[in-house]
């Protein structure tokens, strides 16, 4: 017994070696760009380098929204990220509800056809998608982002979101349409309440999905004043000299709206969705 104590020790401290090990590998490129974000210029090449800044400073924060257009990117991301993600739930939460209540010809081959069309890499669709919004007048359009955005997301929204309503119990529908209620309602006041986290987990995974594309707003957008923020991050270094503090500052600022995201919706994450809803 004694043995086991110690290899149960020796396991556990094996394990949370590993797990310290895999924070600090994932954590500390974040730490640093944070941490050089508040540094003053000159103390970002100083050798031997230093971690915590001597003296904190929002100089290259200021210099960012001074000297570049963070501001107009930043609105723009969150226009075009939110509009993906009210697009993508409007048409696959109807549409993953329907593969999962009603029986039709063809349902199992649209569902196998949804994951098929999702195994392809987006940048396979960029030429021919670029020639569609150019010849419907989108280009250089939010609007025709977005639209990109939705096709990509599409997929992977109701292939996750079928598997949320397949694991709400038939039986509760049912009861509520027994008890009078018409499908809609049965929908809106039965299912959906208990889809909610699904919900919000699959915009939540869409927007990251739509916050941080590169290829897409870079082949669509070609005006400074509509690009997003991977596409106006990237020019910073296409400068003579990479100012590194002001991309750290962008790098810091990119991150605050997706923490923010997962702030106020985080509660829903753990929530339930039916399970012990019904007996047997």
């Amino acid at each position: 017994m004694t043995r086991a104590l110690r290899l149960g020790g020796w396991r556990g401290a094996l394990l949370l070696a590993g797990v310290a090990a895999l924070l600090f590998f994932t954590a500390f490129p974040f730490a640093w760009m944070i941490a050089t974000a508040f540094k003053a210029p000159r103390e970002i090449f100083v050798s031997p380098p230093t971690f915590f800044p001597s003296e904190l400073t929002l100089e290259n924060v200021s210099r960012l929204f001074a000297q570049t257009r963070f501001a107009t990117y930043l609105a723009n991301s969150v226009l075009v990220a939110s509009g993906t993600v009210a697009l993508t739930l409007a048409i696959a939460t109807p549409g993953a509800y329907s593969l999962t209540r009603f029986r039709y010809r063809g349902r199992e081959t649209i569902s196998a056809t949804i994951l098929f069309v999702y195994m392809f890499a987006p940048i396979m669709i960029i030429i021919p998608f670029y020639v569609l919004m150019r010849t419907l007048g989108l280009a250089n359009t939010h609007l025709g982002l977005v639209l990109a955005y939705t096709t990509f997301c599409l997929p992977f929204a109701l292939w996750l979101l079928r598997t949320f309503f397949q694991s709400i119990p038939l039986e509760l529908e049912e009861a509520a349409l027994t008890d009078g209620a018409s499908r809609a309602q049965s929908v809106r006041y039965v299912v959906l309440p208990l889809a909610l986290p699904g919900v919000v987990a699959t915009g939540i995974f869409t927007f990251i999905l739509a916050w941080n594309d590169y290829i897409f707003a870079r082949v669509l957008i070609s005006a400074d004043e509509l690009k997003t923020l991977p596409v106006g991050i990237a020019d910073l270094y296409n400068a003579s000299v990479v100012d590194w503090g002001m991309i750290m500052s962008a790098g810091m600022l990119v991150l605050l709206p997706v923490l923010a995201v997962f702030v106020v919706v985080q509660r829903y994450m753990v929530a339930g969705w039916g399970s012990g809803g019904i007996k047997g």
